[in-house]
C-alpha cells in the first residue's frame, strides 16, 4: 500500500509531525526553498515579462531527488510549508521540481504543531493561493534587479563590498 507524503520545510518539524499521524503518512523536510534564482547571473527574463528563470541549487539536489522518488509512488501528497508567502511559494516550487500531478497534491497549513491542528490541517486542505505565490516571485525579483544592477555601481562609486537591496536601500537613504 502506498504511503500518504507530507511535506514541511523543517526537519524537526517533520520529527514532530510524523509522532501525529499514523503509519499511512511519511513527513519528509525539504529544508526550506529548493530553487532559487541563479547565483551568479540576474536569472530573470526582462523582455518576458520579468520570468524569474529558478534553478534547483547544488544544496538542495539530493533533496529534490529523495522527495521526487517518494512522491512519485505516493498516494496524495500534502504540501505542509509555513502558512506565509514564502512557504506558499516552496510549497508551489515543489510541485514543479517534483512534477507533482495537483490532482493528487493538497496544501495544508497549521500556526501551531499540535495533534489536534494537524489533523484538522488534514482534514481541510486547500489549492495552492497562487496569489501568494506570485507576491513572493514579486518581492524575489524585485530584489534581484535592484541587488544586482545596483551593488556593481556602489562599488565602482563608493567602496567595494557594499550592497543595495529593495529594503535596506530606502532604510539608509
Amino acid at each position: 500500500m502506498s504511503k500518504k507524503l507530507v511535506i514541511v520545510e523543517s526537519p524537526i518539524k517533520a520529527r514532530t509531525i510524523s509522532r501525529f499521524l499514523g503509519d499511512e503518512y511519511l513527513v519528509e523536510s525539504s529544508f526550506g526553498h529548493i530553487r532559487d534564482l541563479p547565483e551568479r547571473k540576474m536569472g530573470i527574463n526582462i523582455e518576458n515579462d520579468f520570468e524569474p528563470d529558478y534553478e534547483i541549487p547544488d544544496k538542495a539536489a539530493s533533496i529534490v531527488a529523495k522527495l521526487k522518488k517518494i512522491a512519485s509512488s505516493a498516494d496524495r501528497v500534502y504540501l505542509a510549508t509555513d502558512a506565509d508567502r514564502e512557504g506558499e511559494a516552496i510549497a508551489w516550487h515543489l510541485t514543479e521540481a517534483l512534477g507533482i500531478d495537483l490532482d493528487q497534491t493538497e496544501r495544508i497549513v497549521f500556526h501551531e504543531i499540535t495533534e489536534t491542528a494537524i489533523q484538522s490541517a488534514i482534514q481541510n486542505p486547500r489549492h495552492i493561493n497562487l496569489d501568494l505565490v506570485d507576491a513572493q516571485q514579486a518581492r524575489r525579483v524585485l530584489d534581484r534587479l535592484v541587488g544586482y544592477e545596483l551593488s556593481p555601481f556602489l562599488w565602482k562609486k563608493v567602496a567595494k563590498g557594499l550592497s543595495a537591496g529593495r529594503v535596506q536601500s530606502v532604510a539608509l537613504r
